[in-house]
């Protein structure tokens, strides 16, 4: 992958091409961010630019053999671990054609996204104590090609506390010309004795202008809707694509959200438990389109309230039904509304109960917006 087809991160591509010219690469490195923001894809850039033999001054040459052997993630001297469902493979080797075609599909992805392709149960992959030995193991061998091994261990904050501790000293002394790069959704997740072994590299949220630049290009979405999704994503390019998708979806949404609203603003219990049945019987990716929609309604509530509309980003259709709903979304429960929201995305994803979630969700919402 060539610094070119990340998107966004100019600042820190940068950064990142003056440390492999200047030859200080630490040799322990921990990229952390959401997975939309492209910790892995600035990952797999760096490494294709440190094993290039004919770099520029702004990327890889993307023609040379060590480019093309990258950039099919079959270099020698480059190796992965990742999270694995530990009945199906208690190491990465064993879904490697998986992650290779993952990674070669769609290089920006959640580990939810990964459960999807390598699991059908969705069981909860984890990084276990069988893979430390590979890693070792890996790292012990000479170079193939005479110069860097690189290891990427992709969702490291997923390790096993067994399998951490058996890497902290190949970690923090590793062989010579070794580097490792951890990636991770948070600081917080990664055990403190292997964060505190690694240079931290922060990877923000994508610039809008650069995230919107991105949908128009690959043509997942019209120049009219790409402000919205835009807004709605945060910066995350795998929300943004998410969204683009479910953009058909956007005014079935807003009639799900106003009817919502109006029949928990009523009090009228049958016909809360009718829209819970109703948004129970749908598929759980429309589901979670709908949770996403909610959380971006709510937003746009507190941003009419506090902004004079200036930072609103919304159809016309969206913005009359703000126009009388918004005073409802206060200081005293926009927080409880957003943790709603939020919440009940995490649970579909997790297989929740659609009936009692939504029932749960009418109920609570009828209690937020008399609180206003």
């Amino acid at each position: 992958m060539q610094f070119k087809d990340v998107v966004g991160h100019k600042a820190l591509k940068d950064h990142i091409i003056n440390e492999v010219k200047e030859d200080r690469v630490s040799h322990a490195q921990l990229f952390f961010g959401k997975a939309g923001y492209g910790p892995l894809p600035l990952v797999l850039a760096f490494v294709q630019y440190m094993f290039c033999q004919n770099p520029t001054a702004e990327d890889s040459c993307g023609t040379c053999p060590s480019c093309r052997k990258v950039s099919k993630l079959e270099h020698p001297d480059l190796h992965f671990s990742f999270p694995t469902i530990q009945t199906l493979s208690k190491t990465s080797d064993g879904m490697i054609k998986e992650w290779r075609e993952q990674v070669i599909t769609q290089p920006y992805f959640n580990l939810y996204n990964w459960i999807e392709r390598i699991d059908e149960k969705k069981r909860k992959p984890i990084i276990g104590v069988a893979e430390s030995a590979e890693i070792l193991r890996k790292l012990t061998l000479k170079s193939f090609e005479g110069g860097k091994k690189v290891m990427v261990i992709w969702m490291a904050d997923e390790m096993h506390v067994s399998c951490s501790n058996k890497l902290l000293k190949i970690i923090e002394e590793p062989p010579k010309d070794t580097v490792f790069f951890l990636i991770s959704e948070s600081v917080e997740n990664i055990l403190p004795t292997i964060n505190s072994r690694t240079q931290n590299v922060h990877v923000p949220r994508i610039d809008e202008d650069d995230l919107m630049r991105y949908l128009l290009q690959k043509k997942f979405t019209t120049e009219a809707s790409v402000s919205s999704i835009g807004l709605r994503a945060e910066g995350n390019l795998i929300e943004a694509v998410d969204l683009s998708g479910a953009h058909e979806q956007k005014d079935v949404n807003r009639e799900y959200f106003v009817s919502l609203m109006r029949v928990c603003y009523k009090k009228d219990v049958k016909s809360m438990l009718g829209w819970a049945d109703e948004l129970a019987q749908l598929g759980r990716e429309r589901q979670k389109n709908f949770l996403k929609y909610g959380l971006y309604m709510i937003r746009q509530s507190m941003m009419k309230n506090y902004t004079d509309d200036l930072l609103m980003r919304c159809s016309d259709e969206e913005a009359d039904f703000l126009a009388k709903f918004a005073r409802f979304i206060t200081g005293n429960n926009v927080m409880d509304f957003c943790e709603l929201f939020n919440d009940a995305h995490y649970n579909v994803e997790r297989n929740a109960n659609p009936k009692i979630l939504f029932t749960n969700i009418t109920f609570e919402i009828m209690r937020y917006i008399h609180r206003a």
